[in-house]
């Protein structure tokens, strides 16, 4: 699974717009949705703050090869 496709599952089981997510953290609806499909791979920083909003395990991200190949 893509860090994207991670992204939007724990928006939806959190209940999350992609509007609401992106007030949350500081970026714009587009971006979320950027990342959700993949376009972009969001910076340390970014992920951070998504994942602490999300309740993510950042565990996960040592099975993805996007991530270690930056």
């Amino acid at each position: 699974m893509s860090i994207g496709k991670e992204i939007k599952r724990k928006r939806n089981v959190n209940g999350l717009t992609q509007d609401e997510l992106a007030d949350k953290i500081g970026v714009s609806r587009n971006y979320i949705s950027d990342l959700e499909n993949d376009r972009y791979v969001p910076s340390v920083k970014t992920l951070s703050k998504i994942a602490n909003v999300l309740q993510m395990d950042l565990n996960f991200l040592s099975e993805m090869s996007e991530i270690q190949n930056k």
